[in-house]
């Protein structure tokens, strides 16, 4: 794990905590499990903090999505998110979320959308319908440049047809109960724009261009972590945008970070407290179960939460989002 503090210049976050009286950072219960189901994704973004890419072997067992079943089996938490990688490339995946499905629990997966576009897996877009899984799909930008500068040439339009397939099944339609969620993470070592603006110009622009439409937009701050903390260290911006995080800290945001009400499996069943501390192998505290074969409800919903200064990222301006997971209002 990469040792932030050998070049911040900023002061710990736990020192920012201890000032907002949030020290030490608890739990406040678990409504949420996110699994991680591989690091396999048909590309590798220039912002990935999990270095997915074409060339990750990585990818959950059936033994271990039967483990995570068993947890929702046995516990109410009323929530599985689903993220890779692409959770498309899971050959379990249709039978994870069946399973789920069935135990009356909400699903979400969250999709890069271009590989919806691919013949094997176009598939999974009526899937999904035919079982109301909401969906968080990744959208750099409305424009095309931008997105494909970012995520690779021809990405843009690939997501704009699958965006269109997903209308025309009854994603994102205010109506309807097919819920379609984009998400915008800035291209660079910079904090992303006021939520609500941005999703006004998201919102106009796709149906100005495209025809398309999506229910909400949400920001999230770049993680200093996995391949956007390569490029900061390559570019030499790890200590400024470290600068630019703190100053931004926001003890509300702080307050209401996603990783006090869930917990987050690795694709090898290994607890963390969120998807980013999972990208920097810091797991859950030691005196807690550490698999999901071991899991215990009573000891993870009051843990104390593992911290560093990539949490910054999690509590910079409105905080948006934290932990690989989006804040829902």
């Amino acid at each position: 794990m990469y040792d932030l503090r050998a070049a911040a210049t900023v002061p710990p976050f736990y020192q920012k905590l201890q000032a907002a009286g949030l020290f030490p950072l608890m739990s406040t219960g678990l409504s949420t499990l996110q699994v991680n189901v591989g690091r396999t994704c048909n590309m590798s973004c220039k912002h990935c903090h999990m270095d997915a890419g074409p060339d990750r072997t990585e990818s959950m067992s059936r033994e271990t999505i039967s483990q995570c079943l068993g947890v929702l089996r046995g516990t109410n938490i009323s929530t599985l998110d689903i993220t890779g990688g692409a959770p498309e490339l899971n050959p379990y995946l249709p039978w994870f979320i069946e399973e789920a499905v069935k135990l009356g629990r909400q699903v979400i997966v969250r999709t890069n959308l271009t590989v919806l576009d691919a013949d094997n897996y176009a598939c999974f877009a009526e899937f999904y319908a035919a079982h109301q899984v909401e969906l968080i799909a990744s959208l750099p930008y409305y424009r095309e440049k931008n997105t494909d500068r970012q995520r690779g040439e021809g990405v843009f339009s690939a997501s704009v047809r699958v965006l269109k397939r997903l209308n025309k099944l009854g994603y994102g339609l205010e109506q309807d109960k097919l819920r379609l969620n984009l998400v915008y993470n800035p291209g660079g070592a910079f904090l992303p724009p006021v939520q609500h603006a941005l999703e006004a110009d998201f919102r106009r622009e796709l149906m100005r261009r495209h025809g398309v439409a999506f229910n909400r937009l949400f920001t999230i701050t770049n993680v200093p972590a996995g391949r956007f903390l390569g490029f900061l260290q390559n570019s030499g911006n790890l200590e400024k945008y470290l600068e630019r995080l703190s100053d931004a800290f926001n003890p509300a945001a702080a307050a209401g970070v996603m990783c006090r009400n869930q917990i987050s499996a690795g694709w090898d069943g290994r607890l963390y407290d969120c998807d980013f501390n999972q990208a920097l192998g810091l797991p859950c505290a030691p005196e807690v179960p550490g698999h999901i074969q071991d899991f215990d409800w009573a000891s993870l919903k009051k843990r104390p939460i593992m911290l560093g200064d990539h949490c910054y990222a999690c509590t910079a301006g409105f905080g948006s989002s934290c932990g690989g997971a989006v804040v829902k209002g």
